[in-house]
């Protein structure tokens, strides 16, 4: 049986006049944008036109909350209500919703973006505050969660599809959560070494942490940042290793969850 792997990329990530990340040249390598929703970048122009060039190229679309932070992109930590977060969760999910019927376009899953996604991987209470707003808003949406987090638990919790994640180019802790990019060498920019973290992440169920340890895991899902510089290259790298590996790259909707 064929091994398929969706591989995704953070979007929409420019605001007003400002583009960051080119999103037209990335669009042709993924199979699913999680789009910025307008708190820690994006606005609803940006939004809409990321959603249409994403259909026209056959990738499906997410969206991709954060906190309220467009000065820090998102990436810094928030201590926040749980119910507050929820909300705030809903009301992004809504607003991609809205601007997705403009290309006649459905949402198909929630990826949480920079701080909150860190903070949600290790706190319960943040977890569960997205899942039950993937809940209420659409119960049909795909969480896509770090995988062996808090995030994952939380989803199974509450009974929704989870896509497990992993990340093309970023380190990893031996708890399995993502290194801080406070660290140097966090963001991973060499292609080689790229590749040879998905196919190992993908065939063989198991990734090296930045000490060395080795951490089992199971993805459905790959992320690379479109914000980064070395963005091309290294969704370039990550697809091009899985398809010469005889991975199949795919739609998120065209994966199955456990």
């Amino acid at each position: 049986m064929a091994v398929s792997i969706n591989l995704n990329a953070d979007m929409a990530e420019g605001f007003g006049a400002y583009d960051i990340g080119n999103d037209d040249e990335i669009l042709k390598i993924i199979k699913s944008a999680n789009i910025a929703c307008g708190m820690h970048a994006g606005d609803p122009t940006v939004m809409q036109r990321v959603v249409k060039r994403a259909v026209e190229e056959g990738v499906s679309i997410g969206a991709h909350p954060g906190f309220n932070d467009v000065w820090g992109f998102g990436r810094r930590r928030m201590d926040m209500r749980p119910d507050d977060l929820e909300y705030l969760t809903a009301y992004q999910i809504g607003a991609l919703q809205a601007l997705a019927s403009y290309a006649a376009a459905r949402v198909t899953h929630v990826k949480p973006h920079g701080a909150l996604n860190n903070m949600a991987a290790e706190n319960g209470d943040y977890a569960m505050a997205i899942g039950r707003a993937i809940k209420i808003v659409d119960r049909e949406l795909v969480y896509v969660a770090l995988a062996g987090s808090e995030m994952e638990k939380a989803g199974r919790k509450l009974g929704l599809r989870v896509a497990r994640e992993g990340f093309c180019d970023r380190q990893y802790d031996d708890d399995g959560n993502l290194t801080s990019r406070k660290i140097p060498g966090s963001v991973l920019k060499d292609p080689n070494t790229v590749q040879e973290q998905v196919v190992r992440m993908v065939l063989e169920g198991e990734i090296v942490s930045r000490n060395g340890k080795l951490i089992k895991t199971q993805v459905e899902s790959l992320c690379v940042h479109g914000d980064e510089p070395t963005a091309i290259s290294t969704a370039r790298a990550a697809r091009e290793g899985l398809e010469a590996a005889g991975v199949k790259v795919v739609p998120l909707t065209e994966m199955s969850f456990g």
